[in-house]
């Protein structure tokens, strides 16, 4: 598969290639360019060129662009959900979910496109300001950098590349070394569908040359990242040299707390959802459990028996609910992080095992507050781990203790008591009564602390990606 840059399906300057595996069994499905400093350069010198053209395109016809590209997106969807799950190794029925979202993402972003009107000062609402008026207006910035994670790559070039060129922008997509073919795909449909050639744009390679190279070129004006907070710092360091705008959605250790009074059968159908989805390889997914002491027992039980009843499995077949890690070293790391949780003081109770790319669910109770897994240690992968609490104030100052803030949530029949832990909760969103995994493309999204900055949605995205300009009509009056 191809680069796609300037509107054309190009390969490296130098002609290397990095191949792409599939993680469940280690084939290889096909091979994309080893993108050069050279390449990278070249890219944003179309951008940048590229940019000026699109944003003379009205909004309403850039809208049109955008749903034919969806129209497009449907026409192709077995094909792109099959290489999705092939790339990625996520089952088959979650791919074809990821597709799926495409439209409801890039609708959602036109109709918010369409009504961003801006806003007028009238005469007279200041001192000394009787005679002047004021339109406010959004502008693009320029080029966008999208820097897009393995994990959930087509929703998060959702989120990125439909809200920076329905802004005017121009877009440069930076995948993920492990799965880039999908989204190799989804950006030769946009230039299919009208997009200016040049306003998009996908560069494949290594972090170490696209990523940077992007992060480190004066004419990207804003680098958006999905990924990991060491990632996201090193990416900030970068921007600062160019003044470059930032908004980084980085890593989280969600806690999911259960209360005396929590409805616990509810609690666990949302840890099947909220942790073992996408084999827990979300960032908001919930991965400190927080149970109390009087209701642990219980929610272990039920947890065990719903948790050992998962299909895991080639992520191809239909019925497999449970598929691999992105790579077997990714699986290392995990079962790593599980034998310290161990070290620390926990007791697998289910799991616990390796096989390749695979780990088994897993369940460790007995985890004390002073494990690693407790604060700062994101896993990112099916493993559970216990802890107990006695009181409320105990499971915040338990669930505030990380450096990260992404999201969390409380399991409790008061409402008065969840809106208490909600507000006293040190991250970017909370859920009561649901896992931490939610994220609506409406909704903002982001996190406090180490988890990023900046937020994302159909309701804030426009913000980050576009300049506020005030023209003053002096004396019109």
């Amino acid at each position: 598969m191809k680069m796609f840059i300037d509107g054309k399906a190009v390969d490296a300057s130098d002609g290397k290639t990095i191949d792409v595996i599939n993680p469940a069994n280690g084939n290889v499905i096909d091979s994309v360019p080893a993108a050069t400093a050279e390449d990278v350069a070249h890219a944003v010198a179309c951008a940048k060129a590229a940019q000026k053209i699109w944003a003379e395109v009205p909004v309403h016809a850039r809208a049109k662009i955008m749903l034919k590209f969806c129209d497009l997106v449907d026409e192709h969807h077995d094909d792109l959900a099959s290489t999705l799950s092939q790339e990625t190794g996520k089952p088959i029925s979650e791919a074809h979910a990821e597709i799926n979202n495409i439209r409801i993402a890039f609708e959602g972003f036109s109709e918010r496109a369409k009504h961003l009107y801006g806003e007028t000062i009238p005469a007279g609402m200041e001192a000394g300001q009787d005679k002047n008026v004021l339109i406010i207006k959004k502008e693009p910035l320029g080029v966008v950098a999208c820097v897009i994670p393995f994990n959930f790559p087509c929703d998060l070039f959702d989120q990125k590349v439909a809200p920076a060129l329905l802004a005017g922008n121009a877009a440069i997509v930076k995948p993920s070394t492990d799965n880039p073919l999908t989204l190799c795909k989804l950006t030769a449909l946009m230039g299919e569908a009208g997009v200016t050639p040049g306003a998009i744009e996908i560069v494949t390679g290594r972090g170490s040359t696209v990523g940077e190279g992007l992060c480190k070129n004066k004419d990207v004006d804003l680098i958006t990242l999905t990924g990991s907070t060491e990632v996201g710092i090193e990416t900030f360091k970068n921007a600062a040299e160019g003044m470059t705008h930032i908004a980084l959605e980085l890593g989280g250790n969600d806690a999911f707390i259960v209360l005396e009074d929590a409805d616990v059968d509810l609690a666990v159908e949302e840890l099947m959802w909220g942790r073992m989805y996408n084999t827990g390889q979300v960032c908001c997914a919930s991965k400190r459990f927080l149970i109390h002491r009087s209701r642990v027992g219980e929610f272990t039980e039920k947890a065990l028996a719903r948790i050992k009843a998962l299909r895991q499995g080639d992520p191809a077949d239909p019925d497999t609910q449970i598929g691999c890690l992105i790579s077997e070293k990714a699986a290392i790391e995990v079962e790593r992080q599980i034998n310290l949780t161990v070290e620390q003081g926990g007791k697998i109770l289910l799991g616990g095992t390796r096989d390749g790319a695979f780990i088994a669910p897993t369940i460790i109770v007995d985890v004390p507050k002073t494990a690693d897994v407790a604060s700062d240690m994101e896993i990112f992968g099916p493993v559970v781990p216990i802890i107990t609490f006695d009181t409320v104030e105990e499971a915040i100052e338990i669930a505030n203790s990380s450096k990260f803030g992404l999201c969390g949530c409380v399991f409790t029949q008061d409402m008065k008591t969840a809106v208490k832990v909600c507000n006293a909760l040190e991250c970017g969103g909370t859920v009561i009564n649901g896992a931490s995994f939610f994220r609506s493309f409406e909704m903002p999204f982001g996190g406090y602390k180490y988890s990023g900055v900046g937020t994302e949605g159909v309701l804030s995205t426009f913000d980050e990606m576009t300049h506020t300009k005030s023209v003053v009509l002096k004396n019109i009056l």
